[in-house]
């Protein structure tokens, strides 16, 4: 995202859509005179990473469906996004189906009761790994910037843990937050 001329902002990509609009990366790119694309790479039930698994509060068997995501700016690769959902909520869901989900994964879960109430997201960069220079089409020098987000409801339950490997070339993430009236 070197030459875009904008920075991402996650608010979009927490809302649900409505039926007809394009998914948040897409209306995100059109936006700024570009095509964003999703290339739906895996749908796997998986013990997900131990950070993952702790943050949806996971036990040492519990499993997730993870979703595996390529993003495309202009056809080209700028990130891979695998978010993974407690099997408890995704299973027998449009989540465990290896196919877009209409609306995406945000309008699905809103439908299901999960809206997103508290999110956190912890930004770190790291030197990329031959898979990541692969699919990102890196060069082993590069690094990478890896977001990863953590939806909870308003009761605090964890639905959803979505790690973010981007390009992290020119990539600038700005945070915005809206505050209400004190009462």
């Amino acid at each position: 995202m070197s030459d875009t001329g904008w920075a991402d902002i996650s608010a979009p990509y927490l809302r649900p859509r409505r039926p007809g609009d394009p998914d948040a990366w897409t209306a995100e790119a059109e936006a700024h005179g570009h095509v964003g694309t999703n290339e739906l790479r895996a749908v796997e039930e998986v013990r997900p990473p131990q950070a993952v698994a702790d943050a949806l509060q996971l036990g040492p068997e519990d499993t997730a469906i993870v979703r595996r995501r390529l993003v495309l700016l202009d056809g080209r690769p700028t990130e891979l996004a695998d978010s993974y959902y407690p099997l408890g909520i995704a299973g027998g869901t449009r989540l465990t189906e290896a196919r877009k989900i209409p609306g995406g994964a945000v309008t699905l879960l809103a439908e299901l009761g999960y809206l997103a109430h508290k999110v956190e997201e912890r930004v770190t960069a790291r030197p990329s790994t031959e898979p990541e220079q692969a699919a990102l089409d890196l060069r082993p020098q590069d690094w990478v910037l890896v977001l990863t987000r953590v939806s909870r409801t308003s009761a605090g339950t964890p639905y959803e843990a979505t790690v973010m490997t981007m390009v992290a070339d020119g990539r600038e993430l700005r945070y915005e937050l809206t505050v209400g009236k004190e009462t």
